[in-house]
């Protein structure tokens, strides 16, 4: 289930472009203050009576005055209390003229907890991992909470210390020297609430605007199939394409409006329909209106300001029993469904000019820079959501490939898997001498194809081709003409060969077999990266040089670049860069830094140091990643042994944007011995080259929630099971259906709306008679089926006594017992209760079977795996080079 602070990352996003009516209030007085100390004075928290569990936090900036414009600056001040706490209230103190927005943290350990920092930089805010409580920006009113609703900090949250985050935009607003101390006051109380505040996001992922076209819709739908959700406000956003944003709630046919919103207005939260509740069955759907009229080209989704979103939120709450902080909904509808929206869906809602020139004067960039967040944020959890997982497909590939060491794997254009490896050749330690020259030139080139295009799906070969071409393959990618671009680390050189089967080579960058430094020659370089917009190249070189070199389409060099850091003092150079990806919405460059066990990413343009990701879990060895395009935020990496640092291998899932690793996974069978390269298809479809085992491994993601009906569980069996689950797993959003039919019961207690109150008396009136009913109609049913199954057993063994005894029964203890037990064993096992359960424990999960590519592929591993074998993966340390 996606945690709390997901949904707080989620709040922060969309805080940050907060556009909320626009009052004219000047700065107010009390946050203008000559003396600091007396902005101090207000940080005091009240005490907490013990005669009373609500109680205040006042929470203000020391009387700050930032230099420079965009300036980020954080405090840290104790949760004043180690008990659970609930926020119930916030009321902001701050004015727009001064504060761009406002956020607030909680976390275990701030950066600080002396005085205030600068928080825009590498510092950041906390140490470990931040979760936003409250977002304020553009003068927003206060966010009034409904009764008996809050949020949780204080023992068991995990969150001992708040953070307070102010973005100063304009340094103008300090011309007369005051001194800011704007701030929260958080209203709080010691009693549990019955209810928990959560956001459900629908958002568009795939809408194109076409250009000079008057009206294009993006429609949005998913059914619902959690616990019921009261919605209590709701928020619209769009670019300036947007006219007017609608969401509905579609219960048996009928469409009931939740908000209806012009995304030009400020983007605040309004009140939503009080009369609409969502629950078990219900669709929600929304309808956001765009125009292309005065556009010259298309418009995509996207972050920037040329680019358009479409998002609705629903801010709800529910029972905090069985509390969701965050559900989203990306699935383009049909057309068929939206054929019965409302008309005024599709009506705009008139702005004055005023709103928009308001608007306008604030700029795009940060509000920008917070969209494109939000939208990678939750393109990740579409393709890898709370209810989703890498699970091996076993029966991939269908036929055996005959593979050597496998170097590199990529994608043409028809989502077909490229493969790249060595045939008989491997990388021992007589392989190359002190120079880094190739000694082994009289085996000749590889006479085996090394270069195979399998269908993604079976494993079927398509094409063969790259025979004698190369002697030691390594990293390989596709242009968007299926030009193979690879690299060698014996003959030293870059090539771009055709994919038409004539193996011809189109391109040769470097000189063959002679390593160098210079912008002509490498040393065992290792991957190459195609940019998809200009057909510049990126060469990760390598294993003698730390170095990133940039060419041109036709092979002229440009540029080249080392390893970056947000501290120049303390920049640590390359350690073997050994894997490339190009990021083609965000025009950059990320390198696996193998040895150093970390992820740079670079400005494709400047080579300019954007992040670094460095895990503990890669056990300082990352051994290549690819980047998601289904996703556009996500990073797959594996890792390698390591000589300094020991984990185990794996593969990882990695949010880009928050960098937190979102899955892991080894297999179950064998382990990984080399794991070389790794690709994700379009479909989703993850595959790991892995040179130790000379295998292809195939992952999908898959439901971890299966049908209850498909499982063979009925409505009873699963109540058993209820307590026992609720102890070990949090409610996901995408649950069994019969879990939340059930629900409806245990929520009936809670108040709700009257629709459903209804509905409970019904159930009451006649309830009783239908659940004797149906204790009574499985032990009739059981009886029945029970009769003849025995006849049929007791015809059986007197057929076989009268055969002279020549069939033999061995019956067990309690015959009928022992047929029940099966009986009941076989429809339990059906459900798996193993992984159902280790399913729920989140991204930690690990394990699927070994793709075997050959039949006796356990009996070549012994045999093969040698010192020599490995010698690519405990190199001696790269001497050292003027790059």
């Amino acid at each position: 289930m996606i945690r709390v602070d997901v949904f707080c990352v989620v709040v922060l996003a969309f805080s940050h472009s907060l556009e909320t009516p626009v009052y004219g209030i000047k700065r107010s007085q009390e946050n203008v203050l000559s003396d600091p100390t007396d902005c101090m004075s207000r940080t005091q928290q009240q005490p907490i009576l013990t005669n009373s569990p609500n109680f205040s936090v006042d929470i203000r900036m020391p009387g700050v005055v930032p230099t420079r414009s965009d300036t980020y600056l954080c405090m840290a001040f104790p949760v004043p209390t180690s008990r659970d706490s609930y926020i119930v209230d916030f009321i902001p103190h701050a004015s727009m003229d001064t504060v761009h927005h406002m956020l607030l943290f909680g976390c275990q350990t701030p950066v600080s907890r002396s005085s205030y920092w600068d928080c825009g930089s590498v510092q950041g805010t906390c140490e470990d991992e931040a979760s936003i409580m409250y977002a304020w920006a553009r003068n927003a009113p206060p966010t009034k909470l409904p009764k008996d609703v809050g949020f949780k900090v204080g023992r068991s949250s995990g969150m001992s210390y708040f953070v307070l985050q102010i973005h100063y935009g304009d340094v103008i607003a300090f011309r007369d020297h005051h001194r800011d101390c704007s701030g929260l006051t958080l209203r709080m109380t010691l009693k549990p609430q019955p209810f928990t505040a959560g956001i459900y996001l629908l958002m568009s992922v795939d809408t194109v605007i076409l250009p000079g076209k008057k009206v294009t819709n993006a429609d949005i739908a998913c059914d619902y199939t959690s616990y019921p959700i009261y919605p209590f406000a709701f928020r619209t956003h769009t670019h300036q394409l947007g006219k007017v944003v609608s969401g509905y709630r579609i219960r048996d046919g009928k469409w009931s409006l939740i908000g209806r919103q012009s995304p030009q207005l400020p983007q605040a939260f309004y009140p939503a329909n009080k009369e609409v509740n969502v629950k078990y069955g219900d669709t929600i759907a929304t309808r956001c209106v765009f125009t292309g009229e005065g556009k010259t080209s298309k418009t995509y989704i996207g972050g920037t300001s040329d680019d358009e979103m479409c998002n609705f939120y629903i801010m709800y709450y529910m029972d905090s029993k069985h509390a969701i902080p965050y559900m989203n909904c990306m699935e383009t509808s049909s057309k068929e469904l939206f054929q019965h929206i409302p008309s005024e869906a599709n009506v705009p809602i008139a702005v004055s000019p005023g709103h928009l020139n308001s608007m306008m004067q604030m700029g795009h960039s940060t509000d920008d820079q917070d969209d494109r967040s939000l939208l990678d944020t939750n393109k990740a959890e579409q393709v890898l959501g709370q209810d989703n997982h890498l699970e091996q497909v076993s029966a991939w590939p269908q036929s055996s490939l005959q593979l050597g060491q496998v170097s590199g794997l990529a994608l043409d254009s028809d989502s077909n898997l490229v493969i790249f490896h060595r045939g008989d050749h491997h990388w021992g330690a007589d392989s190359f001498n002190r120079q880094a020259r190739y000694q082994q030139r009289s085996l000749g080139p590889i006479q085996q194809s090394t270069i195979l295009v399998v269908d993604a799906s079976k494993g079927n070969i398509l094409k063969a081709s790259g025979r004698n071409m190369f002697y030691l393959p390594h990293g390989i990618t596709t242009d968007k003409e299926n030009n193979y671009w690879v690299t060698d680390v014996a003959l030293h050189q870059v090539l771009k060969v055709s994919s038409d089967d004539r193996d011809r080579t189109l391109l040769a960058l470097g000189e063959a077999f002679t390593p160098g430094s210079d912008n002509s020659h490498f040393c065992q370089p290792t991957d190459v990266a195609v940019d998809t917009h200009t057909g510049n190249i990126f060469v990760s070189d390598g294993y003698c040089n730390a170095r990133i070199l940039k060419f041109s389409a036709d092979g002229k060099y440009l540029s080249e670049w080392g390893a970056g850091s947000a501290d120049r003092r303390h920049r640590i150079p390359f350690r073997i860069p050994h894997s490339l990806v190009f990021l083609p919405d965000r025009e950059e460059v990320c390198v696996a830094d193998r040895e150093n066990g970390r992820i740079q990413c670079f400005i494709a343009e400047t080579g300019e140091f954007v992040k670094e990701i460095k895990k503990e879990e890669f056990g300082g060895a990352v051994f290549a990643i690819t980047f998601s395009p289904a996703g556009a935020g996500l990073i797959f990496a594996v890792n390698g042994e390591s000589p300094y640092h020991s984990a185990p291998l794996r593969g990882f899932v990695i949010n880009y944007s928050t960098k937190e690793i979102l899955d892991t996974f080894t297999p179950e069978k064998k382990e990984f011995k080399m794991p070389h390269d790794i690709i994700e298809t379009r479909d989703g479809s993850v595959f790991v080259g892995d040179a130790g085992t000379k295998s292809v491994f195939k992952f999908t993601t898959e439901k971890l929630h299966r049908s209850v009906k498909k499982a063979g569980i009925e409505v009873q069996e699963l109540e058993e099971m209820e307590t026992f689950v609720a102890t070990k797993v949090r409610p996901e959003y995408n649950m069994s259906k019969t879990a939340a039919i059930q629900e409806k019961q245990h929520v009936a207690k809670q108040p709700r709306p009257q629709e459903e109150a209804e509905e409970e008396e019904e159930k009451k009136k006649s309830g009783a008679k239908p659940n004797r009913e149906q204790g009574v109609l499985p032990a009739i049913i059981t009886t029945l089926l029970l009769i003849p199954l025995l006849v049929v057993i007791s015809i059986g063994v007197f057929i076989c006594w009268k055969k002279n005894n020549r069939c033999e029964v061995k019956t067990e203890p309690s015959s009928v017992g022992g047929i029940l037990g099966k009986i009941r064993g076989k429809a339990v096992g059906s459900l798996n209760l193993g992984n159902f359960f280790a399913s729920h424990k989140g991204y930690s999960r690990q394990g699927f079977d070994q793709l075997s590519t050959e039949g006796s592929d356990q009996e070549r591993n012994d045999e093969d795996s040698s010192d020599s074998e490995n010698e690519e993966y405990s190199a001696l340390p790269p001497p050292q080079s003027s790059s």
